[in-house]
């Protein structure tokens, strides 16, 4: 009966999968190494986590904290901190390290931005990070959307800070812009990976566009900070990590992190190896000295981890620059 049972498990959680990543199931299992101490994680517990849940249950919320299976759930949640998925839970690209559903989104939900907002309100954060799936059978890609996010924001919660993270809008004419004008606080667009391992781990995307993108941030509105993250362990060279961090500043980003890559399924492309605590303050060193307003580099960073707190961090930095002259 044991066997059976656990055969069962098997076939459910195999067939859950299928359901969120059709589009991988052809490829071949890729070995999942053991994780090291240093990648371990407290489970989510606790009266905080439930509340937090409930209001995100409650408001037909996403958030990528559950979509994408991010390590950092229980203590975001437990600080009442989340981020919120706008746009669907389904994508219609198919990163091989992603853990997001991929296929065909369905309508956009009109309501969403004003939940998002009261969500935001009774959540009392100080500061939301609001990222999408990326929304290629839209004609802006999803923008007049998050401009709508934010506004509701704005009115339900005026004093919180606002920090997006969006997918690069990639063939849509003035997207890009829209965004733009709707003056989030930080704009975030990750480039991911370097720029030699696109082709397999970020195949729908292009490099120099989405590096472009956020200079066009700066461009349009040098008051906005841009912020951008990569991940390691997907086989990636020091010196290409160097390079992305030179190009970063040269499209003059504020803000960098770099988190280790963690592989979802079997399916998903393999971690190439564990990079260690200490190369991880090598990297911030590293892009500390290359400009950078504001670094976070450690092994479970990601793109809205701590996000409130290195806000502030990163207003403090540009303030005493500023003062500098």
């Amino acid at each position: 009966m044991a066997n059976l049972i656990d055969n069962t498990d098997r076939v459910a959680a195999t067939e859950a999968r299928a359901a969120r990543h059709p589009e991988k199931q052809k490829r071949a299992d890729t070995p999942v190494l053991r994780k090291p101490d240093w990648i371990r994680v407290k489970a989510p517990l606790g009266k905080t986590f439930s509340e937090t849940q409930d209001i995100v249950k409650k408001g037909g919320l996403v958030t990528v904290c559950e979509e994408a299976g991010c390590p950092n759930i229980g203590e975001c949640w437990e600080q009442k901190h989340a981020t919120f998925m706008i746009l669907g839970d389904t994508c219609t690209r198919a990163c091989s390290f992603c853990n997001v559903k991929t296929g065909l989104p369905a309508p956009v939900d009109r309501d969403e931005a004003r939940r998002v907002g009261e969500a935001t309100a009774q959540m009392g954060l100080n500061h939301v990070v609001i990222t999408s799936v990326d929304r290629d059978d839209l004609d802006d890609g999803g923008a007049e959307h998050f401009e709508d996010v934010i506004n509701a924001i704005r009115e339900h919660a005026p004093g919180t800070t606002i920090e997006i993270l969006t997918p690069d809008f990639l063939r849509k004419p003035g997207a890009a812009e829209r965004v733009i004008d709707a003056k989030a606080d930080v704009f975030n667009h990750n480039l991911e990976t370097v720029p030699r391992l696109y082709l397999s781990i970020r195949p729908g995307a292009r490099y120099y566009h989405s590096l472009r993108l956020l200079e066009r941030v700066k461009e349009r509105d040098p008051s906005q900070f841009t912020k951008s993250g990569i991940m390691v362990g997907l086989g990636e060279t020091k010196e290409e990590v160097m390079q992305v961090m030179d190009d970063m500043r040269s499209a003059g980003i504020d803000f960098l992190t770099i988190g280790q890559y963690l592989q979802p399924t079997r399916k998903h492309a393999a971690v190439d190896r564990f990079v260690t605590p200490e190369e991880f303050k090598a990297y911030e060193t590293i892009a500390r000295a290359k400009g950078f307003l504001m670094v976070s580099a450690t092994p479970l960073t990601r793109s809205s981890y701590h996000a409130g707190d290195d806000f502030a961090k990163l207003r403090e930095a540009r303030n005493a620059l500023l003062a500098r002259g």
